[in-house]
């Protein structure tokens, strides 16, 4: 971290891993600026340590879309999102925009700053067809931040038969 430059913390959950990755998210308080140094390892053989830019989770860190929920019955979709969160920032306020259209259509009805936990009802009744929804994260920081939006989840709806 900057407060202990040179000082170096072993993540033994990192270490001796056959993959390219390893989540760093809990090891430090969300609130330091960090930076990792890797090297790899092959028998006898090692590479030269190799350091990252410091990085500030509130600032860095780039948000993954939330998986939606949807379940259609009753004249309605009922729709949440689920994040993959680490416990240390479960407690942030994450939440999600969800967007709703016609497929087809360039139309979307936004519906925006749902907390995590929250449960979306939309009124089908009036609805007919292939319908589509998508939703993106966000969180506030010094500003908020946004993911991309999530890959759309289509539904027909009120069709006969």
């Amino acid at each position: 971290s900057q407060e202990r430059m040179g000082k170096w913390i072993k993540v033994h959950h990192c270490k001796n891993i056959p993959r390219t990755s390893c989540n760093l998210t809990c090891v430090l308080p969300n609130f330091v600026k960090v930076r990792a140094r890797v090297k790899a390892v092959a028998g006898p053989f090692q590479s030269l340590w190799v350091e990252s830019q410091f990085k500030e989770y509130h600032l860095d860190v780039e948000l993954a879309p939330p998986v939606l929920n949807v379940n259609v019955k009753d004249k309605a979709i009922h729709v949440n999102a689920s994040f993959p969160l680490a416990t240390c920032v479960e407690s942030f306020s994450w939440m999600y925009d969800l967007n709703l259209w016609e497929a087809g259509s360039e139309n979307k009805k936004q519906y925006e700053g749902i907390f995590r936990k929250s449960t979306v009802t939309i009124d089908t009744t009036a609805l007919r067809g292939n319908y589509c929804l998508s939703a993106r994260s966000s969180f506030q920081s010094i500003d908020f931040k946004h993911s991309k939006f999530s890959q759309p989840v289509c539904v027909l709806l009120n069709s006969k038969g």
